[in-house]
């Protein structure tokens, strides 16, 4: 059951960074960000099985979010 908890919020971690990458407006991106936090907050739920390594893992992925949103509004505003 643990394992599954933790397969669940790092695959859907990545696939939201996937769809965010993807994504074609800043609304897009920011709500596939946003849903990457909450993998995150989820993540440091005490109790629930979460491994610190699925942490690490999510964590990872958000860092990687943060700098691709923060590049794509650098982008789009020089851009514009």
């Amino acid at each position: 059951m643990n394992t599954d908890i933790n397969h669940i919020l790092v695959n859907g971690a990545q696939i939201a960074f996937n769809k965010m990458r993807r994504a074609q407006s800043f609304n897009a991106r920011l709500y596939y960000y946003a849903e990457i936090g909450v993998y995150l907050e989820v993540s440091l739920s005490h109790g629930a099985g979460i491994t610190p390594e699925s942490h690490d893992q999510i964590q990872e992925i958000y860092k990687q979010a943060t700098h691709f949103h923060m590049g794509e509004n650098k982008r789009s505003r020089l851009a514009g």
